[in-house]
């Protein structure tokens, strides 16, 4: 009698591939600067954490798990892919410094900083230029939900370092692609430059780094139960002893593109 070969689900090699992957991670060097992505976030005193390197209130567990650094992966794995595709309908992109390297700036000696996907030069629909561009690969109901609402509502982090990157490059807009990882599907967003959102992160992330720790900066709540507390890595520290009232600190103002401190 025919036996089929046997086949079996094998969680062991699967844990030995994600514990690999979590501990090369690990291993990577921490950002010394306060990353453009993270200046729309809606905490200041987390971004202290963050930028002070503050320990997690539970150091025995990974800050991310392998399944969401394989979600980074993907992200930064499609922006090659819809370059391809951006390149293919006509438009002219640049992804890199003339002479190789990530296209970014530094302010604030270097304690300050951000990268950004592309600059579009031209390309069909664009009506002005420079703009920064910025991908996304996002599930179907984060994607759905970003179409039906745009950048600003849906995606406020994005919204905010896209504008921070028009606002420390003097660009004249933004080009916001995301890819639908469950049905391939793409959608394309222009816009203008937001002033507003510009100064405020802007100062937001100078008080961060202007602090002398966390605890000066304003929690974004002033109840702990808030749903925005809770999956802080830093709930419980946070919440553990009264944070010193935020002092008066300087801000960067912008005029048509230009930073000044003030």
């Amino acid at each position: 009698m025919f036996e089929p070969p046997k086949q079996f689900h094998n969680e062991d090699i699967e844990k030995e591939i994600s514990n690999a992957l979590i501990s090369a991670r690990s291993r990577e060097d921490r950002r010394t600067y306060l990353g453009a992505s993270r200046w729309g976030h809606h905490c200041t005193r987390a971004l202290g954490y963050e930028f002070h390197a503050t320990e997690r209130d539970d150091m025995s567990k990974p800050q991310f798990s392998a399944d969401l650094y394989r979600v980074f992966d993907m992200g930064h794995d499609g922006e090659d892919r819809m370059a391809q595709y951006l390149r293919l309908a006509g438009f002219e992109l640049a992804t890199e410094k003339p002479g190789g390297g990530q296209i970014g700036f530094s302010a604030c000696d270097g304690k300050l900083g951000g990268h950004c996907d592309g600059i579009v030069h031209s390309g069909p629909g664009i009506t002005k230029a420079p703009l920064v561009w910025e991908n996304k690969a996002l599930n179907n109901k984060s994607w759905n939900d970003t179409k039906s609402k745009g950048v600003r509502v849906s995606k406020p982090l994005y919204y905010a370092q896209m504008q921070t990157y028009i606002g420390y490059l003097k660009l004249e807009g933004y080009l916001f692609t995301a890819m639908n990882r469950d049905t391939g599907e793409v959608f394309v967003e222009l816009g203008e430059p937001d002033l507003r959102t510009i100064q405020e992160v802007s100062d937001k992330a100078l008080r961060v780094i202007e602090s002398d720790r966390p605890e000066q900066l304003p929690r974004c709540t002033a109840t702990e139960t808030d749903w925005q507390c809770r999956f802080c890595d830093f709930k419980k520290r946070c919440w553990g002893k009264l944070g010193a009232p935020a002092p008066e600190l300087g801000g960067i103002k912008f005029t048509l593109g230009v930073k000044q401190r003030s």
